[in-house]
């Protein structure tokens, strides 16, 4: 029997993507590991049906691997590839806060505000993990929702998940936390000012301050210790940015 519980209305494959997805970027999986279907069966109380759909639509997406006869695998770290998602991030990124600077109305700014106050107070409670992680992601969406691309949006989110893979497994770093959680509340305030120049060399910065946290899960792959923490189960040890 599995220990996760779906909501009512939502489809047994729905809600496996979904939860699947979450752990994955969170770093319940190991790097490299391989996913046996059957523990994954027992572990969410899911049929064979919509896990198999579930796998495949996360490998088509980049957060599996899938291998011929030989079932799926979670990708290995490769700092090429993190050096990539980051680049990309600063160039996606940066042309959706420009384009949403430039067209978003007083009904954005009111949802940015209330997006930035509700990460705030979770900055504040160390304990709200999960939910601080949930926070963050909406604030950076209703940052650059405005920007009036569905596409760009889409490919934004993409590149989030896939960077966060790298940060959640990297050791906390407080000092740096910090500076990043101030950086939210500075964005908010250039975006409302329409300081298009100033949002975005603040947005880069804060990419590469995140980038630098995200290097240090290739120190904790390499440590024994390191992977033993990041592996299932424990996303609540992990830094936050």
């Amino acid at each position: 029997m599995g220990i996760f519980e779906r909501k009512e209305g939502v489809t047994a494959s729905s809600w496996i993507y979904d939860t699947l997805r979450q752990d994955l970027v969170n770093g319940r999986f190991t790097a490299g590991e391989k996913l046996a279907i059957s523990a994954l069966k027992e572990r969410y109380g899911v049929g064979l049906s919509p896990l198999r759909e579930a796998l495949n639509r996360l490998a088509a997406y980049g957060l599996l691997i899938q291998e011929n006869q030989r079932g799926f695998r979670v990708p290995r770290l490769a700092r090429d590839e993190l050096d990539d998602i980051a680049d990309m991030r600063r160039e996606l990124e940066g042309m959706a806060l420009e384009r949403a600077i430039q067209r978003g109305d007083a009904e954005w700014e009111s949802e940015l505000l209330a997006a930035a106050h509700r990460l705030k107070r979770a900055d504040e409670a160390p304990e709200m993990e999960e939910e601080w992680e949930r926070l963050h992601m909406r604030f950076h969406r209703t940052l650059v929702a405005p920007c009036g691309s569905a596409w760009l949006l889409r490919f934004i989110e993409q590149l989030h998940d896939q960077f966060d893979r790298y940060r959640r497994l990297a050791p906390g770093e407080p000092e740096v936390r910090r500076v990043l959680d101030a950086q939210h509340g500075e964005l908010v305030e250039l975006a409302l000012a329409r300081d298009v120049k100033g949002a975005r060399t603040l947005m880069d910065d804060h990419i590469q301050r995140s980038y630098e946290v995200a290097l240090g899960s290739f120190a904790r792959e390499r440590d024994p210790a390191g992977r033993q923490q990041a592996g299932v189960g424990s996303a609540d040890l992990l830094s936050r940015r």
